[in-house]
């Protein structure tokens, strides 16, 4: 999606095209601080007349107070130049005030913005999408809005309002001399508004190499990045990666700030002929008794006033663009439809007994590509069900499809009797426990990942919780206990102590329906038996899918499902199974005879 059309139009004469839509949508984030913008208005008016006093009582001084010999005149017009000052410089931080408070009231709805519409976003859009890009997006861009509105929106009110009444005060004094202002204006505009132009597209490119830059350190500086980086010895190769995007970065910054600086050189020269061109003029016309000397003096106040706001109006299309610009990276976010989200009518669910249901169901992550075909079992409150079968056979996406974490291309998934689309997902998402075998804990205590089941658990509950998944002693055992610190993603507890906290969060979280995937697949055997003595416990009274690649933990289970390549191949009890002599019963008896191996080779 692009709101205008982008060209390199630094160097084209092709304009950039904003549509109306974008520009009303932008001001749809400005107009809740309408009343602050009054306020900045008024700052403007009052800042822009306070400026043009300061060249008039220059000429009153000179062709009044001075000539006459007026002490009383000479010192009220130097109090009221020193006041007029003192009051520009109070206005200033009042409009500067109220510039930020927009800009970071902006800045506020759009990342609310932002931060709730991602976590409405399916899984599917987490696993595209880069998190150092969404970061960016959510960090870099919005905090460039407030430039936006300080840069773009105010500056350009102020220049507009500065360069409108100079000049009208200018052409009131002397219509001669302001003419001949207006005639050399363009000499010092065009090199400007050529450096601008070519500063945005340069900038862009510098933007985009920071983007980056900051993508490549948050992959390898986190702490599952760092440790595949030390585990491959990878430390100097990736300092090299680093180096030669640091290198582009650098070229582009360094040819940013080395950008018109024979432009600017030319400018400073116009800035000093400027005036002295106007001394030029004005010394003759005040020989000749035509013109009056503070007039010239003002005049020249008032052109050394003009550079800066017709400079940076001449820049506003750059500005204006580079603006939209950033808006239309947030956009992209924003606009991103939402494909799981509760119908008009969706009902809360209630009383969740647990019953799952799947009708004809079948899923694919892309169109022509299907996970999951046509499947079609019950599993009734309170049962054990096993779901087995090769890597790749569907097994987490049909999980995922429970917890609607997506929604199936075709076919139905029950709850209840209730299809999970017609149910809030708050309501779903709070009857189902999800405990996987990559255990994500917080940087935080223990204390506030197991409240991540429930906020507002009590001590007791929480202390209940760990005993129940066997973690509670090892709690205790630890300089802070409860308020120990796990570390990133809880790199300072081991696979099996972390599964073990995970546990006790889903038993605080008390769901009707328990999904575990593989969550004891990764563990030695002392962890292992900790965990699944913490799972019996989990699993009492509540509808439990257990999806594993160790059959050994499913030997219990009331219904065995066996996927493979998407189809439900085979179901019954371990026994059945077995006597069957399917797929379970070959997988089975692989398991069973590499587990004897590994047995013999330990004994030798």
């Amino acid at each position: 999606m692009r709101f205008y059309s982008t060209h390199d139009w630094g160097d084209s004469k092709t304009k950039p095209h904003i549509e109306k839509a974008v520009l009303k949508r932008i001001a749809s984030f400005l107009i809740p601080y309408r009343k602050q913008f009054v306020l900045v208005f008024i700052c403007i008016a009052l800042s822009a007349l306070l400026g043009l006093l300061q060249p008039l009582i220059i000429k009153w001084i000179i062709d009044d107070a001075i000539p006459s010999g007026h002490k009383g005149l000479l010192n009220g017009l130097i109090v009221a130049m020193v006041l007029a000052a003192v009051a520009g410089s109070l206005v200033g931080v009042a409009q500067t005030y109220f510039n930020t408070w927009i800009g970071q009231g902006v800045m506020y709805d759009i990342r609310n913005s932002m931060y709730s519409h991602l976590h409405r976003m399916s899984l599917q859009f987490f696993t595209n999408t880069k998190t150092g890009d969404i970061m960016s997006r959510v960090n870099n861009d919005v905090n460039g809005l407030q430039n936006v509105v300080t840069d773009t929106v105010s500056s350009t009110i102020t220049n507009l309002t500065i360069a409108v009444s100079t000049i009208i005060t200018m052409y009131a004094l002397d219509w001669r001399l302001a003419t001949l202002s207006l005639i050399i204006l363009p000499l010092f505009v065009w090199p400007t508004l050529r450096v601008g132009r070519l500063n945005f597209a340069v900038k862009k490119n510098t933007q985009q190499k920071m983007g980056e830059l900051s993508s490549l350190m948050q992959e390898t500086l986190s702490v599952s990045g760092a440790t595949l980086v030390k585990a491959f010895v990878r430390q100097k190769w990736e300092w090299q990666r680093f180096a030669k995007v640091n290198e582009e970065l650098k070229k582009w910054q360094i040819r940013q700030s080395m950008i018109g600086r024979w432009f600017f050189a030319s400018i400073g020269f116009l800035s000093t002929a400027g005036p002295a061109i106007i001394y030029w003029y004005g010394g003759h016309a005040v020989i000749d008794q035509t013109i009056s000397l503070g007039t010239v003096v003002a005049f020249t106040a008032y052109l050394q006033r003009l550079f800066g706001p017709i400079a940076a109006l001449a820049n506003t299309q750059v500005n204006i663009f580079g603006s939209i610009a950033l808006f239309e990276r947030l956009f992209e976010y924003l606009d991103m439809p939402v494909e799981i989200e509760d119908r008009p009518n969706a009902i809360p669910l209630q009383n969740v007994k647990g019953e799952i249901r799947f009708e004809h169901v079948s899923f694919g992550y892309q169109s022509d590509r299907p996970i999951l075909e046509n499947l079609n079992f019950t599993i009734r409150p309170g049962q054990l069900v096993a779901l087995v079968g090769p890597s790749g056979a569907g097994k987490t996406t049909l999980a995922n499809l429970i917890s609607r974490f997506y929604d199936p291309t075709q076919g139905t998934v029950r709850i209840d009797g209730h299809d999970v689309r017609d149910v809030t997902l708050e309501s779903l998402g709070e009857s189902i426990g999800i405990v996987s075998q990559e255990t994500f804990l917080f940087h935080a205590s223990i204390r506030d990942n197991l409240l991540y089941g429930k906020l507002d658990a009590t001590d007791r509950e929480l202390t209940q919780a760990a005993k129940a998944a066997h973690i509670h002693d090892l709690i205790m055992s630890l300089p802070q206990g409860y308020d120990t610190m796990v570390g990133e993603r809880g790199h300072k507890l081991s696979g099996g102590e972390k599964q073990r906290i995970a546990i006790a969060r889903v038993i605080l979280k008390d769901p009707a329906i328990l999904l575990l995937d593989e969550a004891t697949s990764a563990l030695d055997s002392h962890s292992e038996a900790l965990v699944q003595s913490a799972l019996e416990q989990l699993m009492k009274s509540r509808t439990s899918l257990v999806i594993a690649h160790r059959l050994s933990t499913i030997l219990a289970a009331d219904n065995i499902l066996v996927l493979d390549k998407g189809h439900l191949v085979e179901q019954g009890t371990h026994a059945e199974l077995l006597n069957r002599n399917g797929l379970y019963a070959s997988l089975y008896h692989q398991q069973f005879a590499a587990n004897n191996r590994l047995t013999a080779d330990a004994v030798r």
